[in-house]
């Protein structure tokens, strides 16, 4: 008997920014005023928009200015100093933290929200089914055409080094780029670019589709089909929605960090407490993304 997930948040607060007034205050920076640089992986852009425009109306003497890029660009910035907060899909590596200490330099890492990647297609193929090794034999470049379609494909995916192509890389060992791989400069043109061909398959972040409350990510979304997957082919198959991501349904999920050195009592980690917080992991729940710092419960619908 067919079932779908729906996945409710019941939030508490947690120690965040309750007022204008951080009694933590050194000079001009405090958790709720003064200036700041984050580094985030563009698979993410969609949700920091949104937060930092919420965080800056919040509190009216803030000022984060957002860096997107790929995330070993974002993780080199960071142990060169360029920056001192960062977002990417995973926490450091033992052999990076080991790193850091031998520096000296104090991190916190914390586990903000949990995504997925999407596979998406242009509306005109029928083949938006797939076991993961159909996915694995696609991106290796073992299986060249789209049954459905009789032509060649093309794998898009945003640029080397990002968050989706290193989990690509991982998934499929690759050791070096296939000719049948493509890199673009952004999600955003990975998704115009399915749009205007009926042989690509691209590779995205969830975030860049899953707030349909969103007139920008309503408009993405209009002209693509999204790829329900299943772990073989005995299995269900699901799409990247967020009760899917909860049980592990879905089996591309993986989890979004944040990364900061800066003082405990500026606005770095003011900002990061706000994503923790009650107010951040609302903006993460409506992104229809998992929240990690707040108890959740599943209410299964049973259709006929």
């Amino acid at each position: 008997m067919p079932y779908n997930y729906f996945l409710f948040g019941l939030f508490f607060l947690i120690s965040s920014c309750s007022s204008n007034d951080n009694p933590f205050s050194y000079g001009n920076d405090t958790h709720s005023r003064g200036n700041m640089t984050i580094y985030v992986e563009g698979s993410f852009k969609p949700l920091f928009d949104t937060s930092i425009n919420t965080f800056e109306g919040q509190y009216p003497k803030a000022k984060i200015s957002a860096v997107f890029g790929s995330e070993d660009e974002i993780i080199a910035a960071f142990f060169k100093d360029s920056t001192k907060t960062i977002c990417i899909s995973r926490n450091f590596t033992k052999e990076e933290k080991s790193a850091l200490k031998k520096k000296k330099v104090e991190v916190r890492s914390d586990k903000i929200a949990e995504d997925a990647i999407a596979l998406i297609l242009h509306p005109s193929n029928p083949d938006s089914l797939m076991t993961i090794q159909q996915i694995k034999d696609i991106i290796t470049g073992k299986t060249t055409h789209w049954p459905g379609l009789k032509i060649k494909i093309n794998v898009v995916f945003d640029k080397q080094n990002s968050a989706n192509f290193n989990y690509l890389k991982k998934l499929c060992d690759l050791k070096k780029l296939p000719i049948n791989l493509f890199a673009m400069n952004s999600n955003e043109e990975v998704i115009n670019f399915v749009k205007k061909n009926k042989s690509a398959i691209g590779i995205i972040g969830l975030n860049w589709i899953s707030d349909s409350d969103d007139f920008e990510t309503l408009g993405f979304v209009d002209g693509i089909n999204v790829v329900a997957i299943a772990k073989d082919d005995k299995s269900d198959y699901f799409k990247p929605h967020a009760g899917y991501i909860f049980t592990r349904e879905y089996p591309f999920f993986r989890e979004i960090w944040m990364i900061n050195k800066a003082k405990k009592s500026g606005i770095n980690t003011g900002f990061v407490l706000f994503m923790k917080g009650e107010k951040g992991q609302l903006i993460v729940q409506k992104s229809a993304l998992v929240p990690a710092n707040a108890p959740v419960r599943l209410i299964q619908l049973i259709t006929e």
